[in-house]
């Protein structure tokens, strides 16, 4: 089992084993907090912080009939103590919280997160009518508002999804282009269904333009930089002449929404086309302001 889910049992196992859903991930989110590289990112969503991550992992212990779950809530099924299985400086971690935490409603929950961690109530549904005026203004105050025109390019390895996501948000972004070629991903939330989806959840459209992506026959072999660089001169001179259109589609999206972000998968701005897109893309718009995040 991975150990992730394990902090997910030994966090039942305190609460006695039945636990609402959404008082779940605010416990999660608690712990989160108190650790610096957590098991579990979250994003701002309609009733605050999220974790699909841990969601996805809920269904698949509740597939395996570790846990149960009903509408609004999960059981623990199963007698096996995982807190014993944790860490010693986890375990303490979720006891912490659980003491400090795991006697509040739900709704208490809620607005000590939103109160605390306004940036993930921003885009809450429900911020408004469970704060005062002064505290909701914490959340208007959280909420990025930048609205200059930017073309951003963001790529998705090493970072979890909640990670990349709450960068669209807090950067303010609209639409999110897809330039992979094959918009598949072995990595949970990034092939092309799941990330359109997790992406309009947030209010951030997502287009795919595959026609400037590279073919995956011409990624095999990449061991150096160098090996990087010539695949890119042939990217230049091959798939960024012959596909003005698509280059022009994308300036066409930018001018509408004006905060845009190319994607791929490379962390490395220097081993990814969507640098060589971006520049391919100023050089047809000149005035054109281009971020790497």
């Amino acid at each position: 089992m991975f150990y992730r889910r394990k902090i997910l049992l030994g966090l039942m196992q305190l609460i006695g084993g039945e636990v609402e859903k959404l008082r779940l991930q605010k416990l999660l989110f608690l712990y989160s907090k108190k650790k610096k590289d957590s098991e579990y990112d979250f994003i701002p969503y309609k009733y605050g912080c999220y974790s699909y991550s841990a969601s996805a992992d809920l269904s698949a212990l509740s597939r395996k009939e570790i846990i149960n779950e009903s509408d609004n809530s999960y059981f623990k099924e199963d007698n096996i103590d995982y807190l014993k299985l944790l860490k010693p400086q986890d375990k303490t971690y979720l006891e912490e919280v659980v003491e400090s935490y795991g006697k509040m409603s739900k709704n208490s929950l809620i607005v000590h997160t939103y109160i605390n961690f306004p940036f993930y109530a921003t885009k809450s549904v429900i911020a408004k009518n469970v704060l005062n005026d002064t505290l909701y203004q914490r959340v208007i105050d959280a909420t990025p508002n930048e609205t200059e025109t930017i073309l951003f390019t963001i790529g998705y390895e090493g970072v979890s999804l909640e990670k990349y996501l709450s960068k669209l948000v807090s950067n303010n972004i609209h639409v999110l282009v897809d330039v992979r070629k094959n918009p598949l991903s072995m990595k949970f939330g990034f092939s092309k269904t799941l990330l359109k989806r997790y992406c309009e959840s947030l209010n951030v459209q997502y287009i795919h333009v595959p026609n400037v992506g590279i073919e995956s026959n011409k990624r095999k072999k990449l061991n150096n930089q160098i090996d990087y660089d010539d695949l890119f001169e042939d990217y230049k001179l091959t798939t960024l002449k012959s596909n003005i259109e698509s280059q022009e589609e994308i300036l066409r999206i930018l001018d509408k929404y004006k905060r845009i972000a190319l994607t791929c998968f490379e962390a490395n701005i220097c081993q990814c086309h969507r640098l060589h897109l971006s520049e391919s893309l100023k050089n047809i718009n000149p005035t054109l302001k281009v971020r790497h995040i």
